[in-house]
């Protein structure tokens, strides 16, 4: 969260957020993309966020994959709590927010002199519908884990995911580089070359850390004809190991390594060479090559740092409003 006043001498607060299948990511948190909804008050109320008279645990489970994140209140109601977090690290509860963040790569817009942040203020296809979705209220009055906020909207930029994570250090990226952002749902593929995007060759696949959870899980079955909870598989996923029997880690460990083989034989079919360009990873897929890929770890960088696509969204729009005549506070 950046503090900021804007052209209009306004104070606000830039807030970059990654609206994740799995998770929600701003700069500073994470939590899981999970909603359900009461019509009367729950027993438990840790993640408790409370808006127009309806009662929403957050947090409970990944939210299933869907193409179009603005076809139920769950995002929006996912953003709420995801500014609320923000606040309460700073001990705030009111503010002008102008929101940052992002969506797949579908791409309408010519490179030829455009800066990259010229070029990704309004990239995906979807953005103009996700960007009246976030701002369907001119300000919003709820409750969080028993705390109320008042949030007014003064904005909100959409990006490109992938490249935000990349923002902040595209002076690495000389001669060709493919980066691969791997989240829960989906895995977007995108060159960028010399420091700029190639915007031909950006794509999105649906291919991500729900799809190795469900391989894996089919897998357990067959072998083993056992149930296993998917918080353990997402455990060897991320660290490539669990407190449990020798039997079932190997069918894990081995049903992920074929995911993974999977996840390069797709790059492949976006012509990755690992002797002619340098592949960088990032979003939550990271561990997943980290841990049981195949590769030269000279040519490959992961970047584990699962708030790193927020971090981008948020220094974007900073960037823009400072071009704009605003200045950080």
């Amino acid at each position: 969260m950046r503090m900021m006043k804007n052209d209009k001498n306004e104070t606000i607060m830039v807030i970059g957020i990654d609206h994740g299948y799995g998770n929600m990511k701003t700069a500073t948190r994470c939590f899981t993309s999970g909603v359900v909804r009461y019509e009367k008050e729950p027993i438990f109320q840790n993640n408790l966020l409370v808006y127009n008279g309806l009662y929403y645990q957050i947090g409970e489970e990944h939210k299933e994959f869907c193409a179009e994140k603005t076809q139920d209140l769950d995002y929006y109601v996912l953003t709420l709590a995801a500014i609320a977090r923000e606040l309460d690290g700073k001990g705030m509860n009111q503010v002008k927010v102008h929101l940052a963040a992002g969506l797949p790569l579908t791409w309408h817009l010519s490179v030829q002199g455009k800066a990259p942040v010229e070029l990704f203020i309004a990239v995906a296809s979807q953005k103009e519908d996700f960007q009246k979705y976030l701002l369907q209220n001119d300000s919003v009055d709820f409750t969080f884990r028993n705390k109320e906020y008042h949030v007014e909207f003064v904005g909100a930029d959409i990006y490109p995911q992938g490249f935000a994570a990349a923002f902040y250090r595209l002076q690495d990226f000389k001669g060709i580089n493919m980066l691969a952002d791997i989240g829960n749902g989906t895995m977007n593929i995108m060159y960028i070359n010399n420091s700029r995007p190639v915007e031909k060759k950006c794509f999105t696949e649906k291919y991500g850390t729900h799809q190795c959870v469900l391989a894996v899980r089919e897998s357990l079955l067959k072998e083993l004809g056992t149930v296993v909870d998917d918080l353990v598989i997402e455990q060897v996923i991320r660290t490539g190991t669990a407190d449990i029997g020798e039997k079932y880690l190997s069918v894990i460990r081995k049903a992920a390594g074929e995911y993974t083989k999977e996840i390069f034989h797709k790059l492949r079919e976006r012509e990755y060479n690992p002797e002619l360009m340098r592949l960088y990873v990032v979003g939550g897929g990271g561990c997943m090559i980290q841990n049981f890929g195949d590769y030269d770890k000279d040519r490959v960088t992961i970047v584990r740092d699962i708030c790193a696509t927020a971090k981008g969204y948020e220094a974007m729009t900073a960037r823009k409003i400072q071009k704009n005549g605003g200045v950080l506070v």
